[in-house]
């Protein structure tokens, strides 16, 4: 059926919400009130959320019976055991340890890489290195007083070229990087599947392994951020030639051999509400696994259940399999091919569609606003003002500040439209496209930023702000 623009959602709508939307006055008045801040909205003002697909999407009803089978014991839970057979089967990795959501895992392995380092490399300027890191990824690297560093192809950075996976490091820039740092100051490094803030972007195969190569060469171990590893599957068996045959299981599995231990919120790709995973493949870094158990205990928990109920932990090990599901992730991609495809042809310019949201160039879009004013979260301002809708901004104002106080300058100024799973429909996303179609016809009114309050760290999260 080759006329389809939209694969029909594979499931049935067994439970709704109701969502309302507000009029504009009330927008105007909630934004203003959250001092220009979407993440400071009340979700009963929000018509369209778009803020993130963590923990925010549906689940399966496989996964909602087996939360009923949930062993609540606070140590050596039945779910756990099975949670840890999952992650076997799925990854190849012997070593699981549950955690309440990413973040969780991070903040476990990562200053227990670091501590290791500085033990037996005499590491003096930690330092990781990825593909791009995420927003707490490196949060907790500058809170554990390292610096991180991105080394991404150059066709990430232009939103009007095409590259199947934009993802991809840059291998000669990694080895340059490794090589001007020293390989002891290395803690790690951190190859993000997909990469989210270079616009949901998927990495080969061939790209994965050739990290591991520069890895091993060099004594580094990588971890692999694991948010969307079936997205990031599913991209591989579409666009990578030879894998077009394999299924999903089989292509997550090859994955993985090129990482020595993985870190996950689970709230994606594995389609829990709440949890995570830091699972480490083999005896080669037990002792980084059995500090981080220790860690875990004041941290978040057990390390048989951290922070989770035996209930979350049994969706989770069902989630893990549930999202590797072919039908859903063909439906899932082309959801948001249809939205970025939708956008441009309205005007709006956007990075090549990938995985779990669409990514609106707002440096194109709103060239009368410098960076150090925040083009893309004054665009996420104006949509929910014009349309109720909440995204968030993927640029000047999430990168934050050096060590010296300066601004750090974003490569690309995003706007994100991060698609909950299985939760909007096509009308949704239609409604998406006119509100930006209101949007273009204000884009003259859309002003620039300035910061009245700002946190050390992740200030994107509670920062205040007004118009300029």
């Amino acid at each position: 059926m080759s006329n389809i623009k939209h694969l029909p959602e594979p499931f049935r709508i067994r439970v709704v919400e109701p969502i309302v939307l507000k009029t504009l006055e009330e927008r105007q008045a909630a934004i203003k009130a959250s001092g220009m801040n979407p993440f400071s909205l009340r979700s009963e003002d929000v018509f369209i959320d778009l803020l993130t697909d963590s923990g925010t999407g549906a689940i399966t009803n496989t996964m909602l019976s087996a939360g009923m089978l949930g062993d609540e014991s606070y140590a050596g839970s039945k779910s756990y055991y099975k949670l840890a057979d999952a992650v076997t089967d799925i990854f190849g990795y012997k070593y699981t340890m549950p955690t309440h959501q990413g973040r969780g895992a991070e903040q476990l392995i990562i200053p227990t890489l670091i501590e290791k380092r500085k033990r037996e490399k005499g590491m003096t300027a930690p330092i990781s290195i990825s593909n791009w890191h995420f927003d707490t990824t490196q949060g907790h690297t500058q809170l554990n007083g390292a610096e991180a560093a991105n080394v991404v192809i150059d066709e990430c950075m232009d939103t009007n070229v095409f590259h199947p996976f934009k993802g991809n490091f840059d291998i000669a820039k990694l080895e340059a990087v490794i090589e001007e740092h020293g390989p002891e100051n290395v803690y790690t490094i951190i190859s993000t599947i997909t990469n989210n803030s270079a616009g949901g972007q998927p990495v080969s195969m061939a790209n994965l392994k050739a990290v591991y190569e520069v890895a091993q060469r060099f004594d580094i171990p990588v971890l692999m951020d694991s948010a969307r590893f079936c997205e990031n599957a599913y991209f591989i068996q579409q666009r990578e030639e030879g894998f077009q045959d394999w299924t999903i299981g089989a292509i997550i599995k090859e994955m993985y051999k090129y990482s020595d231990m993985l870190a996950m919120s689970a709230k994606k790709d594995a389609l829990v509400r709440i949890g995570g995973l830091l699972c480490v493949k083999d005896d080669t870094y037990l002792d980084e696994f059995t500090e981080c158990r220790s860690r875990c205990v004041p941290m978040e928990g057990f390390p048989t259940y951290g922070g989770l109920s035996g209930q979350a932990i049994e969706e989770l090990a069902r989630g893990l399999y549930d999202g590797q599901d072919q039908d859903y992730l063909a439906y899932r991609i082309s959801q948001i091919a249809y939205l970025a495809n939708e956008l441009e042809k309205a005007g709006v310019p956007c990075q090549t569609a990938g995985g779990h949201a669409v990514f609106v160039d707002a440096g194109r879009l709103l060239p009368h606003i410098p960076g150090e004013q925040f083009p893309a979260h004054a665009l996420a301002c104006k949509l929910y003002e014009l349309g109720g809708i909440r995204a968030v901004e993927i640029g000047s104002l999430l990168l934050g500040r050096d060590r010296d106080g300066v601004q750090i300058k974003a490569p690309m100024e995003l706007l994100r439209l991060t698609v909950p799973r299985m939760t909007i429909t096509k009308s949704h996303c239609d409604y998406i496209v006119d509100a930006f179609k209101d949007v273009l016809d204000n884009v003259h009114t859309v002003k620039g930023l300035r910061l009245t309050y700002e946190p050390t760290v992740l200030r994107h999260f509670t920062a205040r702000l007004e118009e300029v």
